[in-house]
């Protein structure tokens, strides 16, 4: 069921509304709630969250339409706006517009016109929530999102962020909490959260100090991509940094356990795809990076042991004046017919 909000002081266009849209009312299709100027709408916004659309005439006393267009940012984000006034001219319809009006139906109001308009507006509304929500059930990953960038999200531009699918030279960072899933099964569940959560906070901001972007925590283990110049280089940084981090700790008790967090990294650098990836039929797509680049920085990690920053030798050749490295040997990797040498960054 879509709530709608009518805005108008015009007294008889409650009575109005209701009639043309009984059909739709009975059948719990569409409910409306009303107000009869801006500042009263607001009031409206805060008891009914929910809302998905907003109805609303222009000039109105208290506050008119134009106004309210510039409080429902605030208000809430997600609801969208049609306006419904008399004053057609191109003047009020591009103010409107340019406020964040979703769309502008004109006074005497064709109510077929009315129904599809407010159908496709919902329908926006809707493919809105959808994307939020599979945004916020990764609750791990808001906590370290900037409050801004959340913000951004709930709003239109970010669905049209999502489309763009490319192709981009970047460098994969995959690091894991070694020892940690022995933790897990002698300690409290809050209590590995807290401790997970924490060390997951370290990792972060040296990997945001990189320029680097989380793109994922999967159990144990954060994997983070670095774009744009140098982004071999930071990456390694990063990696560094956060060895560095965890091995100023002091061990972590646990109950009678006592833990000391290590981390073991994998860094590849290559051509990787870009995209939306995902179940369209569950509405759950990730913004993530793909390609055998990526899964050899996996594989890297996974023969890395605590302590040690793992690279190919195609990365080592990249960046061999930069950093102090040492061969560690050849190693069989998954999916890799050939054994492949690895190398571990020092400083």
């Amino acid at each position: 069921m879509a709530k709608i909000l009518v805005v108008d002081d015009e007294a008889d266009l409650e009575l109005l509304i209701k009639q043309k849209f009984r059909r739709k009312i009975r059948e719990n299709i569409y409910e409306f709630v009303f107000a009869q100027n801006g500042e009263e709408a607001l009031l409206r916004l805060g008891e009914h969250p929910d809302l998905d659309i907003i109805l609303s005439d222009i000039n109105m006393p208290v506050m008119d339409g134009l106004t309210l267009l510039n409080r429902l940012p605030d208000a809430n984000p997600i609801v969208r706006a049609v306006m419904v006034s008399a004053y057609g001219d191109m003047q009020n319809i591009r103010t409107a517009m340019n406020r964040g009006a979703f769309d502008f139906v004109c006074k005497p109001v064709d109510f077929e016109d009315l129904d599809l308009t407010m159908e496709k507006t919902v329908n926006h509304v809707n493919q809105v929530r959808e994307t939020v929500k599979a945004i916020k059930e990764n609750n791990i990953l808001k906590m370290y999102v900037d409050e801004n960038v959340l913000n951004f999200m709930t709003r239109q531009e970010f669905e049209t962020s999502l489309v763009a699918n490319e192709v981009l030279e970047a460098t994969v960072m995959f690091v894991d909490i070694c020892g940690f899933t022995a933790i897990t099964e002698n300690v409290a569940a809050n209590t590995v959260v807290k401790i997970i959560n924490s060390l997951f906070d370290k990792i972060v901001k040296e990997v945001i100090a990189q320029q680097g972007h989380v793109d994922k925590f999967m159990g144990d283990a954060v994997m983070a991509v670095f774009r744009g110049k140098y982004h071999l280089d930071r990456a390694i940084d990063a990696a560094l940094a956060v060895k560095e981090q965890l091995k100023s700790l002091e061990e972590i008790a646990a109950g009678d356990k006592a833990f000391k967090p290590e981390v073991s990294i994998g860094i590849n650098s290559g051509e990787m795809v870009s995209g939306n990836i995902g179940s369209a039929s569950l509405r759950r797509l990730d913004y993530t990076v793909i390609g055998d680049a990526v899964n050899l920085a996996q594989r890297l990690q996974a023969a890395a042991k605590p302590g040690q920053v793992v690279i190919t030798e195609q990365v080592y050749q990249q960046a061999k004046e930069s950093f102090k490295c040492e061969v560690i040997g050849e190693v069989s990797l998954k999916n890799k017919t050939k054994p492949v040498v690895i190398y571990q960054v020092i400083e």
